[in-house]
């Protein structure tokens, strides 16, 4: 086979790629439309007594010891891969509170580590604690629970134990052959859907799904930009697929939903549902730029993901170094 050949084959397997992704930028809108079809499809699909009165983990209880097993015998070569980004260290558009800081104690041999992590400057876990609905938390809990002193319920605490499951890579920007996505381009059902097709893999019970909009490689290429109010992510009518298929936590480069949230009244349904509504913590500002090179030269799109919060009691997350194991 000819140089020419080849080109001309891999020119074709990229347009076909594209092709594969459905142009969702002019469709008609979606349900939920406005505040009163979220609300109606929260009622319907929230999982609120679904563990029991008391329960404090949502959806980390579909993390079966079975599903732990087949989720190690993933691992093929021991390759390591780190979901995290490092700490933006200042000010910067999607940065704007300077949310870390570091400084070196007197003698040079202690320091002091400050984050202030929910944002898009620090990667991060977020507890059921973290959104509410209605003047509800997950389980129909009222917000009274909360202090001043941390979470009374749903604290980062109750991940103590770690969340050891298989984990999943929805790359949309390679899907769409394209290095990043851009802001406000949102993510529907048949993009998962198509994605699931030309990776080889299905989402199951207890899977924790990672979207890659490529934003990182986005931020590399143009610089930065205020995220908050302008990101590409899910849209808040893949919320039934998800529940349908038993996901136990979803992460994304930035903070999951598409904004604007094309949902008028609801400046983030994906993260109300899932916090709120499905008792599902979110992996927040993860970089999936190394993942997605890894994947991609393995041709392997599921892996062995390992993640341990900080249990700070009452917590409403906790920075996070989730660990992707090849």
């Amino acid at each position: 086979m000819t140089v020419t050949s080849r080109t001309s084959i891999a020119a074709f397997v990229l347009l076909a790629v594209a092709a594969t992704a459905v142009t969702v930028e002019t469709q008609e809108p979606r349900n939920p439309r406005n505040i009163e079809e979220f609300n109606a499809l929260f009622q319907e699909h929230n999982n609120w007594g679904r563990w029991g009165a008391d329960d404090e983990l949502g959806t980390m209880n579909l993390i079966t010891p079975e599903k732990t097993r087949q989720a190690a015998a993933l691992v093929q070569k021991g390759i390591t891969v780190s979901l995290a980004h490092n700490p933006i260290p200042g000010v910067a558009p999607d940065n704007p509170d300077a949310a870390f800081n570091h400084t070196m104690g007197r003698t040079l041999r202690s320091d002091t580590i400050e984050f202030t992590y929910h944002g898009y400057g620090v990667s991060h876990i977020d507890a059921l604690c973290h959104f509410l609905w209605n003047e509800r938390l997950y389980n129909d809990t009222p917000p009274s629970a909360s202090t001043t002193e941390g979470c009374g319920k749903f604290g980062i605490e109750n991940l103590k134990s770690g969340i050891v499951t298989r984990g999943i890579l929805l790359d949309f920007a390679r899907l769409k052959g394209v290095p990043y996505l851009e802001p406000q381009t949102p993510i529907y059902v048949e993009d998962i859907e198509a994605w699931e097709a030309q990776a080889g893999v299905t989402v199951s019970p207890g899977d924790i799904i990672f979207v890659r909009t490529g934003r990182w490689a986005r931020r590399a290429a143009l610089g930065p930009w205020q995220v908050s109010g302008n990101s590409a992510g899910l849209h808040a009518s893949v919320l039934p697929w998800i529940k349908e298929r038993g996901v136990a936590a979803v992460g994304s480069d930035a903070a999951t939903d598409v904004m604007p949230s094309l949902v008028e009244g609801v400046g983030q349904p994906v993260h109300t549902m899932l916090i709120a509504g499905f008792g599902s913590n979110i992996f927040d500002n993860m970089d999936l730029e190394a993942l997605a090179e890894t994947a991609a030269a393995e041709n392997r799109w599921e892996f062995m993901l390992t993640a341990g919060p900080i249990p700070v009691e009452g917590g409403t997350g906790s920075p996070l170094n989730p660990i992707a194991v090849f």
